[in-house]
Formats: C-alpha cells, structure tokens, sequence
C-alpha cells in the first residue's frame, strides 16, 4: 500500500508554473480524477487558498453572493470544479481588470469542458492561459519506484494501460481492484456529469452509446450507424459524442485534409484516453487479449495515440493531429503537423516490422508531393530501432517519445484565450 501522502511530479508542472507566472488567471482542465486538484494542491499550498466547489454548500454560498464570496477566499485562491458555479467568472474579470499586471491571483480547474472553455471565453478572454492535464504518462509512471523493475518497454507500458489504466489513484494504489475502480468512475460520470450537469434522461442509452464507441475504438466514425443501433436521433450522437469530447474520456482524430485535392474519407477517428477503460467497457481482461484478441491491434493504436496527446498537453500544447485515408487507399494511421510540415506515423502491434509497414508512408510521400513531408515511423513492439527505408524509421515507445520532443522543440507557447 502507498503512503496516503505519496505525490508524482506531474510532466506539466513547468508549463504550469509558466502559465501562472504569466497571467492574472490559469485554467486547468481534465478528465475526473485526473490529478488537478492534488497537483495544485501540492505545487501552491503556501501561495493559494483552495476553494472547492464539489461541496454543494460551498457552491450555494457562491452562487447567492458571488462578490462575498471572492473576496472573503483570500488574495489568491484556487477554485476547484469551477464549471459548477460559472457565476462568478463575471466578478473574476472585474477583480483582474483593476490590476492586470497582478500574475497568478486565480487558479481554475474544471472536468467538463463543454460550457466550462465558452464561458472562459465569455469572462476571461486575453486573462487567463489554459492547461489540460489527462491520466499518467509513461513518462509520469516511470517515476514511481516500484514501477522501475518491470516497467522497462513497450510492451509494459501497453500491457500496463490497458489492464491497469493511467489515474493516479489507481496506478499508485495495487491493492485497487481495477474493475471496481471503473465501475465506480463510469457511475459516478453517469450520475455526477451527464445527469446534474448536462440533465441527460436517457443514461441507459448514454451508457450503451459508451460500450459501443469502445468496441468501434480507433475506427472511423459512422454517425447513422450509431443512431441506428440505439434508435436515437444523429443530432444526439452529436451531442453525446461532443460531451465525451468535453469530458475527455475520448479525443476525436479530424481526417486531413488541406489542399490536397484528393478525395479524402472526412468523418473524423475515435480514440479514448484511458485503454484500461476501454478494457473494462468490452470485458478484455487479460494478455492474451489484448495480443490475439479482435481489438488488439485497435487497442495498440489507440494506446499509442492517447500517449501522443499527452505529451503535447503535458507541455502546455494543443496537438494539431489528424489520420489521412482517400478513396483510393492511401492511408495513413496518424499525422503530427508542424506549420507546414506534417510527420506521418504508422502504428503496428509487432515485434517484428518488416519493410511492406513502411508502404502507407512511402505511398503518402508519393502522393502528395506538394506536401512537406519529414521523417516518417513505425511505432512497433521491437526492440530494437532501425530504418525500414530511406524515409521510414521503426521506433519503439521510448524512441517514439524522443521523436515527439524532436517536433515539439519548434511549436510554441502553451494556449491562450485571446480578445
């Protein structure tokens, strides 16, 4: 068992630090139980008052008298679950705009996005700098100490998302039994999320909705097909899939599609953030599973997927990912865009790439020459790391996080909302 008081450094504490340093107002955003509040908690316990707003009683005190309440938190204060009480982001902006130049003064966190960003924009714009925090990194995990043993490759790191998952509660506490964990999190986003915040009537059909993206993960999305199984509307689905979007449970792969001049497949790809909950969802619970099973290889690639987002968010950057698939089967399972140069990367549940993996890439690359094409990899179970061809590269996890950090060493700053 853990110490009670046992704390990970989190990978985007200096984007946090940046971010507070810079602006009278910081916003932290992600799925529940991500580790916001323990993060915040831990990094300015000595500067901020934290203030949270899952205390029903503290969330009516606000709501009656909003002006009250700010001012008897303190000088600075961390307000937790803000999307609760979004009465007060008016009274934030005025307290802000008597002195702009005051850095740091509120810390916002908040697990629903989808009012939570509108009404930032509303009251903050040009005030207040954003952040998204998911579930562990493999980079965050490797810093536990009784990871260091057998936490070593890619085959690990896979095989742990998936039948252990990413939280941090549960990862640092083994005496968790992961199904009862789940369980208890899917009920309480049912119960806490979609029914107080969004007044969703329909949970049985909600939840049967989040079964069936689980079983379609990594594939491309088909809006009537989805309609059709639950006999809801396609503007539901729209609106189901934009709450989960919010929620960050899952993270919407757009098609690509710039100037090209091809026909491009343009429904987006569905990925979750978390693998173990997909494995709980579709009842894949063991190794074998998750090698041989019918999601294996969807699992790998959302696996890898979900590990890209967070190393772009973990810096204080939004990702600016897409997948590429024409009518006449080019296909390409993930691109990284960097201004005008674009990465693409292949992902295979293998230990042994051979040079036919390295065909979607060479065939892109032939295809749209106009394109500023780098580097391409195959994201695999080797390893080792070698050149499949002159322009195909075969990395592992490790290797395939360097990459990354190769690309992120020329994007910018972390996200501002802008006047």
């Amino acid at each position: 068992m853990m110490k009670a008081n046992y704390y990970i450094p989190r990978d985007i504490e200096a984007s946090l630090k940046d971010i507070v340093n810079s602006f009278p107002a910081t916003a932290v955003t992600g799925p529940r139980q991500s580790g916001k509040s323990t993060m915040l908690g831990r990094i300015f316990k000595n500067s901020h008052n934290m203030v949270s707003f899952d205390d029903p009683l503290v969330r009516e005190q606000a709501i009656k008298d909003p002006r009250l309440f700010i001012e008897n938190c303190g000088e600075k204060i961390i307000f937790d679950e803000i999307q609760y009480v979004p009465e007060i982001l008016s009274y934030l902006k005025i307290l802000i705009d008597k002195d702009r130049h005051k850095r740091g003064r509120f810390i916002l966190t908040g697990s629903q996005q989808f009012n939570l960003i509108r009404n930032l924009g509303e009251s903050l714009a040009g005030r207040i700098g954003l952040l998204e925090l998911l579930s562990f990194s493999i980079l965050e995990k490797k810093k536990i100490g009784f990871f260091k043993k057998d936490f070593i490759d890619t085959k690990t790191y896979y095989v742990h998302s998936c039948l252990r998952g990413s939280f941090p509660e549960i990862t640092l506490y083994p005496d968790i039994k992961t199904r009862h964990w789940y369980a208890g999190y899917i009920q309480t986003y049912l119960e806490r999320d979609i029914r107080t915040i969004y007044n969703i009537g329909q949970l049985r059909e909600f939840q049967q909705f989040l079964h069936l993206l689980s079983v379609r993960c990594a594939q491309i999305l088909n809006l009537s097909s989805f309609a059709n199984d639950l006999g809801v509307s396609v503007n539901t689905i729209k609106k189901w899939l934009a709450i989960l979007e919010a929620s960050r449970i899952i993270y919407i792969l757009p098609p690509y599609h710039r100037n090209l001049g091809k026909r491009i497949i343009k429904s987006p790809k569905i990925y979750f953030l978390d693998n173990a909950l997909i494995c709980y969802l579709t009842n894949t619970c063991n190794k074998d599973d998750l090698f041989r099973g019918p999601l294996a290889g969807a699992l790998f690639e959302n696996f890898v997927v979900q590990e890209t987002v967070k190393h772009f968010f973990n810096k204080g950057i939004q990702p600016r990912l897409f997948y590429l698939r024409t009518h006449n089967n080019t296909e390409v399972d993930l691109l990284i865009e960097r201004g005008v140069e674009v990465f693409p990367v292949e992902i295979k549940l293998t230990k042994t790439p051979s040079l036919i993996m390295a065909r979607p890439i060479e065939k892109f690359r032939s295809n749209f020459k106009k394109l500023r094409i780098n580097e391409g990899c195959v994201v695999a179970l080797s390893s080792n790391n070698f050149k499949l061809s002159s322009n195909v590269s075969v990395f592992d996890m490790d290797s395939y996080l360097k990459y990354l950090d190769d690309i992120l060493s020329a994007l910018g700053v972390p996200q501002v909302l802008a006047d």
